[in-house]
This record gives C-alpha cells, sequence and structure tokens, in this order.
C-alpha cells in the first residue's frame, strides 16, 4: 500500500489510485471541470494541476497515478493562482445569468470559491462579437430547442470536451463533435439541429455537462426537488439504477446513479425522460365498478375501497363456491415487484384455490425459461452483464440491444469497437448487426436449421470442449445439417453460417444474447436450445465462458415469473412436489389439486364457459395479445373481470368489471430482478395518488375479507420479502439490509455469500448438462400469393409495449406504428412515404402509414406494437411455440394494399 505525503499530511492509500481519486478520498477539494468518473481522464481543463516535489512542472491529478513516496501539494499559492487564471480564461465566453446563482453549476461553484466574476461575455456575447470566432461556419449564437429532451446553449461550453467523450467512450456514438482548433475551437452536434441529429436522447451529455451549455428540458416550470431517492428503472429488463428527483407528490427527473453495477451512471432515453407517466391526465385514482350487464356501454361509477373490496370478495366467493377455484384466473404483473408477484401467486393457490395464474412472460421469454430449466437447471441467464467487458466475441440473436436494452446494447457496441468479434442473426440490419463481423439474415423461423449448421461446423471443424456430454448421439444427428443443405432452408449463404460459426468457436469467452426474435416463433423452446447447445459445445459455460443471457424485456418479468406466477412452478422455480417441505409451514393452508391453466389456456376456457373470473394485474391483453379481438371477446362472458392497473386500459374499456387504481414503482417500495438474476432495491419517491395502492396492498385486503387474514397478515413490503427469503433457499442471504448497498445476484444462500455472477455448469443435485438432438421444422406455411409479404413486429428505442408509460411529455399520444417496407418494396406497389394502406393477413386487418426502410430485407416489412389505435396484433394468429404457448409474433403473413381516397 502506498503512502505519500498530501499537503504536509502522510497518508496511506490503496494501489491503483490517481492523485484525483485520493484527493477526494480524502475529501480535499480538487477542482477538475473536465473529469467525470465515467470517463478516461484527459486533464483537459488542467484545474486539477498540483504540485509534486521533484517535478519541474504541474502535473494534472486526473492523469498522475500516485507512486509511494510521493509528495503533493494541492492548494499552494502557485496552483490556486494558476486555476484562477484558467478559471478567467472559461469565464471570459460565458454569459452570465442572474438566476444561475440559485442553483448554479459545477462552473458557477468553482468561479465563486475562486473570487473568479464572468468577464466581457457578460452581456451574452463571445469574443467574436456574435457567438462564433470571425470567419466561423456557425452563426449565430448555438442555441437550440429542438430536442424533445434537450436544450443547448453553446455559449455556455467551457470547452471542457465531456459531451464529446461521454457521448463517445459510454453511448458509443459521435454525436458532439469538434470543429477548429485553438481559440477557433467550437462543439456541434453532428447535424443541422440536435433533433436531427443521431442524437438517442440517453442525456449523458446533459448529465455530464458542468456548465449549462447542455440541459435537461424537464421540468418546464423551473421547479426544484426537495428529495432524491435512489431506485430501480421501471422499463426494460436491464434494471437500471436511477435516483429520482422529486417535489411533493411530483417527479420533477431523473439521473443515473453513478455507482451502480448495471449501468455504471448511464441510462437510457426512457429511464431518463419517460418518468411522468405517473401524474398523466388521464391516470386513474379511485375504485371505478360498472353496474350494468353491457360493460361496453356501462359507465364507470367511483366508489370507496371498503366498498369495492367487499363487493369483490363476495363475488369471488360466490363464483368458487358455485363453480371451484378452477373457475378463476389471475394474471400478475411484470412491472410489479417481486413482492406483489409473490402475494399474487399465493392469493390464487391459497385464497381462489386454484393454479390458475400466469404473467407475461407467457408471450416472451417462456421458451428461454423452458429450454434453459431442462437443459441446464435454472431457467435464467448464466452469467453477467460485467462479463461483457472481458468477451471476445458476441453472439447477438433476435435481439436488439442498442433499441430495446439501450445501456446493454452501448456496452456490447463499445466492446467490439474495442476488438471483440460481433456476429448478429437477425432479418433486420440493426444498429449492432452494422457493426457486426458477420450478420445472418435468416429467413422468418428459421433459427434452428441456422443454429444447427453452426453447431454442424464447430464440430466439424474440431472447435469443442472435450468435457461435452452427449456427443455420442450428437454428432450423428448434427451430420444432417451442412450449411449447403441449412442454407436452402433458411437462406443463409453457406459461407457465412461457416464465418460465425468459426468467430464462435474460436473466441472464448464468446457472449450469447438472445431476445424475442428467437422466443417468439413456433420453435422458439427448440431455438433457445440450439443456442444452449453452442454454447455447451465451445466450452462457453461455467467460468470462463460467456454463456446464454436471454434478454429480457420487461422491468420484472424475470422475477415475476420466478416469485411463482406460473401455472406449474412455485417460487423458485420448483415444481408443486416441494410445498410440503418448503411452503407449508409458512402458508398454512393446502394446495389445490388440480392443475393450472396458463394465460392462453384461460382465455380458451374464458371462451368455452369453464372460466368464470379473471382477474388482471398491469397486463393489458387485450392490447398486446395476438387478435385482440377475440382476446377481448373471451373474458366478455365472464361474471368478473377486475382490472388493476393504472390506467384505463383496452381490456378494463372492453369488458372490465372493476377497475382498481395501482401504484406506481416510484410510489411504492420492494425489489425487482433484472435479466442477470440481480434483486435491487425500488424505493417509494414520492406518494401515490389519489386512492391509489400497492397491488399487494389491494390482494391482501381482498384476503383478508375471504377470511385469509392470517395468511395475509403483512404490514410493509420488507415482510414479505422475509417470507420470500424463507421458501426459496437460492435467495435466503438477499436481505434489504445488504441491498441499501447494492443488488445481489441470485444463488445467494446465505448473508455471507457474496452473490452468483456465473451459474455453476454442474451442481450435486444436478447431473451434467447434455447437448439436445433438436431437429428443425419448417414454420407454418403462408398462403401465396395472397400474403406475399411476411410481417416482423418488435419495439421502438423510445418506446415502450403497450405505450402508456412513454407518452409525450405533454400527456398527449406519442406517434403511432409505422410500417417499415424495403424502399423496392415501397416503389414496386407504388407507395410513397406518409401514405395509409391496408394490411391484411389470413386473420385480420389494420390501417398503417408506411415509411421506406433500408434496413429491412424486401418481402419482410417491420412494425411496432405500441399504438393501441393501430392494433398491429390483430394480425396475428394461433401459431405458438410447441412448448410454452409463447405466440408466435416475429413472422406472419400479410398483403399490402394503398387505401383509395374517399369520394366526396
Amino acid at each position: 500500500m502506498p503512502v505519500i505525503r498530501i499537503n504536509g499530511v502522510e497518508q496511506d492509500l490503496p494501489e491503483g489510485l490517481s492523485l484525483l481519486q485520493a484527493c477526494r478520498r480524502l475529501s480535499l477539494d480538487v477542482p477538475a471541470l473536465c473529469h467525470d468518473d465515467r470517463l478516461r481522464p484527459t486533464g483537459a481543463c488542467r484545474l486539477c494541476s498540483v504540485e509534486i516535489e521533484g517535478h519541474d512542472r504541474l502535473a494534472t491529478a486526473c492523469t498522475t497515478p500516485i507512486v509511494d513516496g510521493m509528495v503533493v501539494q494541492t492548494h499552494s499559492p502557485g496552483v490556486v493562482s494558476i486555476r484562477k487564471t484558467l478559471l478567467s480564461l472559461m469565464a471570459e465566453r460565458h454569459p452570465w445569468d442572474p438566476d444561475a446563482a440559485r442553483n448554479p453549476t459545477p462552473f458557477l461553484k468553482e468561479l465563486l470559491r475562486h473570487g473568479v466574476s464572468v468577464g466581457s461575455a457578460a452581456a451574452g456575447l463571445w469574443k467574436g462579437g456574435n457567438g462564433t470566432q470571425a470567419g466561423s461556419p456557425f452563426d449565430p449564437p448555438f442555441v437550440d430547442t429542438s430536442h424533445r429532451h434537450l436544450q443547448v446553449d453553446l455559449s455556455r461550453c467551457i470547452l471542457c470536451f465531456r459531451c464529446v467523450r461521454i457521448c463517445d467512450e459510454v453511448e458509443g456514438r459521435e454525436v458532439w463533435q469538434v470543429w477548429n482548433r485553438g481559440d477557433r475551437t467550437l462543439i456541434r452536434p453532428d447535424g443541422p439541429t440536435l433533433a436531427t441529429s443521431s442524437c438517442v436522447g440517453c442525456g449523458a451529455c446533459a448529465d455530464t455537462c458542468p456548465s449549462g451549455a447542455l440541459k435537461d428540458r424537464h421540468p418546464e416550470d423551473g421547479s426544484e426537488p426537495d428529495r432524491w431517492t435512489r431506485t430501480t428503472c421501471p422499463y426494460c429488463g436491464v434494471g437500471c439504477e436511477l435516483e429520482i428527483a422529486s417535489q411533493g407528490t411530483r417527479v420533477l427527473r431523473t439521473r443515473p446513479v453513478l455507482d451502480a453495477p448495471v449501468n455504471r451512471g448511464h441510462a437510457c432515453a426512457k429511464g431518463r425522460y419517460a418518468f411522468a407517466f405517473g401524474s398523466a391526465s388521464d391516470r386513474v385514482m379511485t375504485p371505478l365498478v360498472r353496474r350494468s350487464m353491457d360493460r361496453r356501454a356501462a359507465p364507470w361509477v367511483p366508489t370507496s375501497w371498503t366498498g369495492m373490496v367487499r363487493w369483490i370478495a363476495r363475488r369471488l366467493d360466490e363464483i368458487r363456491n358455485r363453480w371451484g377455484g378452477g373457475s378463476i384466473g389471475i394474471l400478475g404483473s411484470a412491472r410489479g415487484t417481486n413482492e406483489e408477484a409473490y402475494v399474487t401467486q399465493k392469493f390464487a393457490r391459497l385464497v381462489l384455490g386454484t393454479h390458475n395464474v400466469d404473467c407475461c412472460a407467457r408471450v416472451c421469454h417462456a421458451p428461454s425459461a423452458a429450454a434453459l430449466g431442462s437443459m441446464l437447471g435454472t431457467g435464467a441467464a448464466t452469467h453477467s452483464f460485467e462479463h461483457i467487458e472481458t468477451a471476445r466475441a458476441f453472439l447477438v440473436c433476435g435481439a436488439n440491444p442498442t433499441e430495446n436494452h439501450p445501456v446493454v446494447g452501448a456496452r456490447i457496441l463499445q466492446a467490439v469497437r474495442r476488438g471483440a468479434a460481433l456476429v448478429v442473426v437477425d432479418p433486420r440490419e440493426t444498429e449492432l448487426a452494422a457493426a457486426a463481423t458477420v450478420h445472418l439474415r435468416p429467413r422468418p423461423g428459421t433459427d434452428v436449421a441456422l443454429l444447427n449448421a453452426m453447431a454442424h461446423v464447430i464440430l466439424e471443424e474440431g472447435h469443442v470442449d472435450p468435457a461435452v456430454e452427449g456427443l455420442a448421439e450428437f454428432g450423428p444427428f448434427i451430420a444432417g445439417y451442412r450449411p449447403e443443405t441449412a442454407s436452402r432452408w433458411c437462406g443463409v449463404e453457406a459461407g457465412q453460417i461457416r464465418a460465425a460459426a468459426r468467430i464462435y468457436g474460436r473466441s472464448r469467452p464468446a457472449m450469447g444474447f438472445h431476445g424475442l426474435g428467437v422466443t417468439e416463433q413456433e420453435q422458439g423452446t427448440a431455438g433457445v436450445r440450439c443456442l444452449v447447445n453452442l454454447a455447451l459445445l465451445t466450452g462457453n459455460l461455467g467460468p470462463g465462458g460467456g454463456g446464454v443471457n436471454p434478454l429480457r424485456g420487461q422491468n420484472n418479468v424475470q422475477g415475476a415469473a420466478h416469485m411463482g406466477c406460473d401455472p406449474h412452478r412455485l417460487t423458485g422455480g420448483v415444481e408443486a412436489s416441494a410445498y410440503d417441505l418448503r411452503f407449508a409451514p409458512l402458508w398454512k393452508g393446502p394446495l389445490p389439486h388440480e392443475p393450472g391453466l396458463n394465460l392462453p389456456e384461460m382465455l380458451r376456457a374464458a371462451e368455452s364457459g369453464h372460466l368464470k373470473a379473471l382477474w388482471v394485474i398491469g397486463y393489458d391483453i387485450a392490447h398486446t395479445h395476438p387478435d385482440p379481438e377475440s382476446v377481448s371477446r373471451a373474458p366478455g362472458g365472464l361474471d368478473l373481470v377486475v382490472v388493476q392497473d393504472l390506467f384505463l386500459n383496452a381490456i378494463a374499456r372492453t369488458v372490465g368489471t372493476v377497475f382498481l387504481p395501482a401504484a406506481s414503482s416510484w410510489e411504492k417500495d420492494g425489489t425487482f430482478m433484472n435479466a442477470e438474476r440481480r434483486i435491487q432495491r425500488v424505493r417509494q419517491a414520492v406518494p401515490p395518488p389519489g386512492l391509489a395502492r400497492a397491488d399487494w396492498r389491494i390482494l391482501c385486503d381482498v384476503a383478508r375479507e375471504l377470511g385469509h387474514g392470517h395468511q395475509f397478515a403483512y404490514t410493509s413490503a420488507e415482510e414479505i420479502w422475509e417470507e420470500i427469503r424463507s421458501v426459496w433457499p437460492e435467495g435466503r442471504g438477499i436481505s434489504y439490509r445488504r441491498l441499501e448497498t447494492g443488488g445481489l445476484q441470485w444463488p445467494c444462500p446465505s448473508e455471507d455469500h457474496p452473490g452468483t455472477t456465473v451459474l455453476p455448469l454442474t451442481t450435486p443435485n444436478r447431473p451434467a448438462a447434455r447437448l439436445f438432438c433438436q431437429p428443425f421444422v419448417a414454420p407454418s406455411p403462408g398462403t401465396g400469393s395472397h400474403f406475399p409479404f411476411v410481417l416482423n413486429t418488435g419495439r421502438r428505442r423510445d418506446r415502450f409495449n403497450s405505450g402508456s408509460m412513454t407518452r409525450s411529455p405533454g400527456g398527449g399520444p406519442a406517434p403511432g406504428d409505422t410500417l417499415d417496407l424495403a424502399p423496392d418494396d415501397l416503389e414496386q406497389l407504388g407507395l410513397h412515404s406518409g401514405e395509409r394502406v391496408r394490411v391484411t393477413s389470413p386473420n385480420g386487418e389494420i390501417e398503417a402509414v408506411v415509411r421506406p426502410d433500408p434496413t429491412v430485407l424486401p418481402g419482410q416489412p417491420f412494425t411496432s406494437f405500441h399504438d393501441v389505435e393501430t392494433g398491429v396484433n390483430r394480425l396475428m394468429g394461433p401459431e405458438v411455440d410447441a412448448v410454452t404457448g409463447t405466440p408466435a409474433y416475429k413472422a406472419t403473413p400479410i398483403r399490402i394494399e394503398k387505401l383509395t381516397p374517399q369520394a366526396g
């Protein structure tokens, strides 16, 4: 441990620190306006300069490592004088804002601390007299309010270059660029305005800017927070930690947590700016009921919680007594907390007497859980996001991380820029595909053929882990999947398949990520099995590998299923046979004997009259499920439909009997589980509005009314979590106390366990994983010339699922879903960008606006499913994954027709 003398005092310090880090550990206030812990130090501003004994000149503390015996002066008269001179030069070109002293920027704080006043720029002028240097192509001063989230006033720029560097080094883009040199240097975006530039709205530049040149636009009324709360983002499964700024009952803004292990001080546009949903004008804040049998026509009537709880309990009791517990179903929410998912499935099993409980994992990554669970023993990611930085290669299959999981996508992109190889399997040329070493574009529904062909090459060329189990059976099977044979099925050239297989086979660790492009297929589970085969063959499981890692779509979809919102699994993913040993002593009641139904089975049971009641929590199945009309029609005949959500969603509007106002994640405590098995705290930042309540409290109220109060006597989310720990051995070591300092990954069996970043390949209770002989089955045929296109669907960067949380800041609807066509297709159909078309499938039709998109292949248009008015899922059919029932959203035959204007 080095010993250095700073300002006359000897200090013992850890190895590897820079002088600036050492000073901060010792609470020595050394200014560093160009420094950000997320960036490589450059010393550009030179404000952190210090005197080091034996050095001829001042050294920048941010770029100088500590050395044993070093003698340093941080605030000598000479050092302080240099800092004042540097600050004075910066201040010359900085305009004075009389209101800035109310909330000073880091730059202004340094001016005030060093007694430096703003110079000749006090009237808002730069040295050139008009905001630019003479002869500059930028005239007048660059002030830009075109961007949805950011405002720009580069007359305040102090040329610290933090915006340029954070965009490059963290987000992996080059939006902010440096023009000219010397005293003519300027910073500008890579487009005429920031809104027309390549900016994706992550907000990192505004977050790092020390001078106010780049700022968030919100809140527009100038409100300042009275509280900051650390919590976890409510959007995708990455699980970024955020700090929430609030004032009273309002969330004002968010910022990323700098020391968070998942996002490392970064966030995406949704995490940074889509926070206002909690105060949206159409938020429902009181319980509502429909009194008429004709639900579509009946008005909603406000009521009290007391009356509502009693009414629901009475109706459930009547239905249960007449038809049995199996006549009731409940859907948990992937947007709620682990604690709420646990209470949901416990409520279903103990209070309602049914295993009819499911969640939206059914329509996304149920195939991942099935394949990983059956082959490796655990239906979750094998590795962690931290392994991105050490991977030598990536296989990204059916996922678009830079749009749908942007923080992870940025980290993958940065690793590729540092030299890692990248294989992307995706019909579209996504952003990562454009940066890929090899981009494979298979026909929709042919992933198994392609991945089997890659396995064939790996085995044929000897890139095989000698310890892999099952080769004797797998070898003869995979011999039938030569790339030349598979090419005829999947449409990818044999040479490309071989090139991709060699990259993956020769580069250990090779890290695999996959998304819904794999799982939402008729062979979804089969596709994930093939990815596991590739990892097993090449030794990419266990320590030293890169693993198989599903990119989960929602904040707690991994947790909702793992807590037991699954008809066949209890908390921890165990079968009901584990109940007597683990659960019975705490639950104090019997489990139902009748097997449970999953979501598609519940809908069929509703249509046939066997299901009589459905409780839907935080899940708009009438919007996001295939064939929404039939989804709405099926529950329409139910005696009771309880909808529990933030907004009056499609399922509530069409068939809801009761609407219960729920609290958002800003308004309650609990935990989320992210895609890498990390449990993280969710903390209440503001109170629920009106009469809204946390999901678990609502369920407990009804349970008590039905005589189960002793089993649901929770008073806090932490009490629920303590019960979860008692029944889930792999999470027993994860307490709220330990989570105060950061998340933990399960398995974590004891409180002295550090958590598990890599799942073990074998355990004493599980045999070694074996290769699986997975045959390719061609997808359901289209209908020829009647439907010549195959539609692919997915999410957009700034939107999220049903869109209720990602509307525009003003509260209005965000832009609708467009139908993206290859330019050649657009031309052949005689269409122009912005025209409306009719899109017809064998299952339904919609209208949409077309736009050209060179990233899609001819014949394979793409659209998103966010807009309830467009209703893209009306096109989807009954095709599902054969193992889990997950709908095949990714390959729908369609035809496209130009709409004829109506006369008159």
